[in-house]
């Protein structure tokens, strides 16, 4: 039950222990974020001994990054140390390997196919934009979110695609169950997320499924960091839109309440919509030609 016929630990039980290490290293982590917040609240309210969370970060964006981000960092040191310590490999054997190219070419990736869907979206009204493109909002969760979203890209990327799938490999799954495991534990764990939908953890699990693509074809973590840093960036801190139902605070603001939700995701961001379902197919397309070109 515990172990496979070689005597190993089976990859299922590694998993489950990576994935409750993260959620308690979030925790965590995330603490001093907590009463740091608690703390500015309950002065700013004097008697008042209640308050809105949610509504408090969205007036504090350098105290939900250091929420936030804590408990980012804490999955991120989790992940590395389950993986020198219970899988005894080095962070070159998570996938930290290969060419900066590989970066690059997945921020342009992830930064063109969030754009071209918000033009279609403009075009087709489907959205409509209430500040000039000239005239973009710079605040201060431009510079708070992106360094979310750096975070994010690195941790996700590391533990559902590094952790995982090196874990299952190394058990000597089959390539399609690593693919699917990884791709459907990812949408599971966006599966508490505000405004959730059938279509956004369908895409969650076509993304997952994209980024595994990536990883096996390029042997690198690289490629997918890239892609899921400014997938998110872009989605949510620059064009406005909800990223996994999580609030956008946009460059630019949008309203979506007159637009198809099958098209723009509604509240819970273009990962609901099926404009990001196309472009996430595409993109399985595009990083076959890429890895094609740079394996010459």
């Amino acid at each position: 039950m515990f172990t496979n016929q070689n005597g190993q630990i089976r990859s299922g039980w590694i998993i489950l222990l990576g994935l409750i290490a993260m959620y308690i290293a979030q925790g965590i982590f995330s603490i001093p974020g907590m009463i740091f917040l608690a703390v500015t609240e309950l002065t700013h309210q004097s008697a008042t001994i209640t308050f809105d969370i949610m509504s408090a970060f969205e007036n504090q964006p350098w105290v939900l990054l250091l929420t936030q981000g804590g408990g980012t960092i804490g999955g991120i040191l989790a992940t590395i140390l389950l993986w020198r310590f219970l899988n005894k490999k080095t962070i070159k054997e998570l996938g930290f390997k290969g060419s900066w190219k590989d970066l690059l070419f997945g921020l342009f990736l992830g930064a063109i196919s969030i754009t071209i869907i918000f033009f279609l979206l403009i075009a087709t009204g489907d959205i409509k934009l209430l500040n000039l493109i000239t005239q973009p909002d710079f605040n201060s969760f431009t510079i708070s979110f992106l360094i979310m979203f750096i975070l994010v890209g690195f941790f996700e990327e590391m533990f559902f695609r590094g952790y995982v799938m090196q874990t299952m490999a190394s058990r000597q799954n089959k390539k399609w169950m690593i693919y699917l495991v990884s791709a459907v534990v990812f949408s599971v764990a966006h599966g508490a997320n505000p405004n959730v939908s059938i279509i956004g953890l369908l895409n969650i699990v076509f993304v997952g499924l994209l980024f595994a693509y990536m990883f096996d074809r390029t042997k690198s973590l690289w490629l997918p960091i890239g892609y899921h840093i400014t997938w998110n960036y872009f989605q949510g801190s620059v064009f406005g839109f909800a990223v996994s139902g999580i609030s956008p605070h946009g460059l630019y603001q949008i309203d979506i309440t007159g637009g198809n939700t099958l098209l723009t995701g509604g509240d819970f961001g273009l990962e609901g919509g099926l404009y990001a379902t196309f472009f996430i197919l595409i993109g399985f397309l595009i990083t076959w030609f890429y890895t094609k070109i740079r394996n010459v």
